[in-house]
């Protein structure tokens, strides 16, 4: 798959994002691979200006809205850093299986790695306005109800839908945009 026609164009404005894992593989399903998302968010939080305002984790993608100063640059960062930290927690519990998988969908152009991760782009699109925002928060928050897994969008574990509904999140959000 080639490269995303999508693009950041404004650093000011928050963006709705997808990236999911090469060949749909279930990573986030071990709690251990989802932190690193979240101390990943956390970190962009406290260090690099990054205003996260919603998010899910699902079993084999995430999808997320934010905003940041260099928002494309931290992204990159985000993906690679989280990608190399996943594939070495992989590597190291020795879940060959995943990782022979990983190998099979790296793209061959790709001869500085031994793994393909992350699919190539995040599919950012431009918030627009209070109602898609408001839009794509309902859309990440309703995602594991569709799928069937919860029955309450509060009830998944990894979902900013706790945050929104005044409880306490995995990791913080900023509701206000």
């Amino acid at each position: 798959m080639g490269r995303s026609r999508y693009k950041i164009t404004e650093n000011e404005v928050p963006y709705f994002h997808t990236s999911t894992i090469v060949g749909w593989l279930p990573i986030f399903t071990r709690p251990e691979t989802v932190q690193i998302i979240l101390d990943s968010w956390e970190y962009l939080q406290k260090h690099d200006n990054f205003v996260l305002h919603g998010y899910v984790i699902l079993e084999n993608h995430i999808h997320f809205i934010a905003k940041s100063d260099n928002h494309s640059e931290q992204i990159m960062r985000f993906k690679s850093f989280t990608a190399k930290q996943i594939i070495e927690y992989l590597e190291k519990q020795g879940v060959t299986m995943l990782l022979k998988q990983l190998k099979f969908y790296k793209v061959k152009h790709k001869t500085d790695r031994q793994y393909q991760f992350w699919q190539e782009g995040t599919h950012p699109k431009q918030i627009l306005n209070e109602e898609m925002m408001r839009q794509k928060l309902e859309y990440i928050h309703y995602n594991p109800v569709k799928r069937g897994y919860v029955d309450e969008p509060v009830h998944w574990r990894y979902s900013s839908a706790r945050n929104y509904a005044g409880q306490e999140g995995l990791v913080s959000v900023c509701r206000v945009w």
